[in-house]
């Protein structure tokens, strides 16, 4: 059962970030969650890694193992939720930009790790109700991408290709969706929001070119990737990050249903991915330095 944590218990806390959500907009797995994000800023800070991608692969290492838990940020009210003892693929991902982006601004507070969240998790940086969060993909980068966070590589990468592919899953599948089954008008914002995705030129690189030497070179250790699907309405189905060995074979390192934690995967990319039924190819981004 989830504890949230009392906000006196933190109402001490110094509050070094420009801007984030209130203390009373704000959800934690437990008491101990801003002890553990300091901790582990502080051990960001003492690795001396300054770039953005080591600093991401240096994260995801301290977070193996943590257990996968789906539908942490639902609940009857949209509020900037801080769990980094659960993770599935989207948490995982923000979780290890967050850290990473806080790092690198020199900072070790969870409260600048909060802020780092919420400018990364929601259109524009700011957290409103839940249609201001970023549930597609194709929207997240392209947000994130204006605002200076992340910049997609894929275009960049050799054999890349674009799809054209209209995204509004969630207004099709509005019953999936404990805030959306219910409320007409915020059925409608997301509607709203998915217009623009109407046919949307996307790129990705197929499944069949991620054993190729040239693409395996353009791909770095802490790249974030999408897995682009042939679900209907849907662009990104699984996120993770890139981790390659001594050879240059990439690795996805993710927050696992299958495995039940953050894993490491056992086979490369190219065989974990080949002959795959709902996965047409990657989309590749990088955090902005």
């Amino acid at each position: 059962m989830k504890h949230f944590i009392a906000i006196a218990t933190i109402a001490f806390m110094s509050l070094t970030a420009a801007h984030a959500a209130s203390l009373q907009e704000m959800r934690f797995h437990c008491e101990n969650d801003t002890l553990k994000i300091n901790a582990l800023l502080q051990k960001g800070i003492e690795s001396g890694l300054t770039g953005g991608n080591a600093l991401v692969s240096f994260y995801a290492h301290e977070l193996l193992g943590t257990p996968y838990v789906a539908h942490t940020l639902e609940g009857d009210k949209e509020m900037l939720t801080i769990n980094i003892d659960e993770l599935y693929c989207t948490t995982f991902v923000e979780t290890l930009y967050a850290l990473a982006r806080t790092t690198m601004n020199g900072r070790y507070s969870w409260r600048d790790y909060a802020a780092n969240l919420e400018n990364l998790r929601y259109r524009g940086g700011q957290m409103g109700d839940y249609s201001s969060r970023l549930h597609y993909i194709s929207e997240w980068i392209v947000d994130n991408r204006m605002r200076g966070n992340l910049q997609e590589i894929t275009p960049s990468v050799p054999h890349a290709q674009y799809m054209v592919k209209t995204i509004d899953f969630m207004s099709k599948h509005a019953s999936n969706y404990r805030s959306l089954k219910d409320d007409e008008a915020m059925l409608e914002k997301i509607r709203s929001f998915e217009h623009g995705y109407r046919l949307h030129r996307m790129p990705y690189l197929k499944n069949t070119w991620l054993g190729d030497k040239a693409v395996k070179t353009a791909l770095r250790s802490g790249d974030f990737v999408g897995l682009v699907t042939k679900i209907e309405g849907l662009d990104i189905s699984h996120l993770g990050i890139i981790e390659k060995d001594e050879n240059g074979n990439i690795f996805l390192l993710d927050a696992s249903m299958g495995g039940g934690c953050v894993m490491l995967e056992q086979k490369d990319m190219f065989h974990y991915l080949r002959g795959s039924k709902t996965n047409l190819g990657i989309r590749v981004f990088r955090i902005l330095e």
